[in-house]
């Protein structure tokens, strides 16, 4: 079964781990890239996990699979009615398992009634599709992936008022 919560203070090494994984398994589907992350400090991972473990401006979730943490997200409030889900990663070992789909509830939770918007690259099918299945749908807004300006970047919405 999987399972979600969120980040807490004191995880700066298993977000640093997680992430890191994630990079390194998927580059092309995240703003930065692994070299960039890797360079962060362990004061900086501390920093981040201690900050997305409160409050309602960002938050960080891990999936968790037989007390394994087996995936990430998170959640960052862009106005008082819209959040920006972001980074959604599942490991390759836990695919399949409903990962994705528990992490984009998370965040549909932690967002209340409010609208929830991300960025997919183009050509991720399998996300693409698992956030339709969602609720989300495609709009005409594309933009360069920064990570890799070769690539584009698709805005999908979920409007809830």
């Amino acid at each position: 079964m999987i399972t979600t919560r969120r980040i807490r203070p004191g995880e700066g090494a298993v977000l640093r781990a997680v992430r890191l994984a994630a990079l390194a398994d998927t580059p092309s589907a995240f703003a930065r890239t692994h070299e960039e992350e890797a360079q962060y400090g362990v004061d900086e991972w501390d920093r981040r996990a201690d900050g997305w473990s409160r409050g309602t401006i960002g938050a960080t979730f891990f999936a968790e699979h037989e007390d394994v943490v087996v995936g990430l997200v998170g959640g960052h409030r862009l106005s008082e009615r819209v959040v920006e889900l972001v980074s959604m990663w599942a490991a390759p070992t836990a695919r399949g398992l409903g990962v994705g789909r528990a992490l984009v509830d998370a965040v549909l939770d932690w967002a209340g009634d409010d609208s929830v918007e991300l960025w997919v690259t183009r050509g991720n099918e399998p996300a693409q599709r698992l956030y339709e299945r969602c609720g989300f749908v495609t709009t005409d807004d594309v933009q360069p992936l920064p990570s890799d300006p070769c690539k584009d970047e698709v805005r999908m919405q979920l409007r809830r008022r």
